[in-house]
């Protein structure tokens, strides 16, 4: 009872972060989107050039993301648009990976036969091979999508705001329900969009990509 009182005394306060938690994440993964997937069609065509550049994204992903906000903070400063920034080099690695791998999984002889139709290269990418790696790609946002939620936790150190931001003064009051009512919230956040995107998935994929996945 003691918490739910808590909750409710505090709601506007968690609705102030919910909601700089939930714009964070939405900008990182939209742009990540907006960039990593034809970054990750154009390498398709070139080994090479997708061995660089995911090797590059892995680079990225391995840094500690705490030590990637401090070397951002000269560049862009404190607030919202290094926190979307850092978050978005950690959205790129899935997606590019999953784009990637999506459309070099397409069966060779399905494009021949779209070929054989008659298709442009830009026809067979639009209407064959991304109908088809759709499964894989939106597997990527997925990914990116909870890996950010949950990493947008610690945004609060460059002043960004969001869930972490209580989370980290209920930790240095030793005050459990501010922790939880901020870590509660990303959990469910968390799961309601891996939910969410999974329900999007399955609406975009037609029934016959389905039917042979099966």
């Amino acid at each position: 009872m003691e918490f739910i009182q808590f909750i409710i005394d505090r709601k506007m306060d968690i609705l102030v972060a919910l909601t700089q938690h939930i714009k964070i994440t939405f900008f990182a993964v939209a742009l990540a989107i907006l960039i990593g997937v034809p970054i990750g069609i154009l390498i398709t065509r070139n080994e090479k050039v997708a061995n660089f550049i995911i090797g590059f994204a892995n680079i990225l992903q391995t840094l500690p993301s705490l030590a990637l906000f401090g070397i951002m903070l000269p560049l862009l400063g404190i607030g919202m648009t290094n926190a979307v920034f850092v978050l978005f080099l950690y959205a790129l690695l899935p997606i590019i990976k999953n784009t990637y791998l999506g459309i070099k999984s397409v069966d060779p002889s399905i494009r021949e036969s779209a070929r054989g139709m008659g298709m442009t290269t830009s026809q067979i990418l639009r209407i064959v091979e991304i109908p088809l790696a759709l499964p894989v790609i939106m597997g990527g946002i997925r990914i990116s999508t909870v890996i950010n939620i949950g990493t947008a936790t610690i945004a609060n150190f460059i002043g960004a705001g969001g869930l972490g931001d209580l989370i980290y003064k209920g930790i240095s009051m030793v005050n459990y329900n501010l922790i939880l009512a901020g870590a509660i919230p990303t959990a469910i956040l968390a799961l309601l969009a891996d939910g969410g995107l999974g329900l999007l998935e399955n609406t975009l994929t037609s029934k016959g990509i389905k039917v042979s996945s099966k």
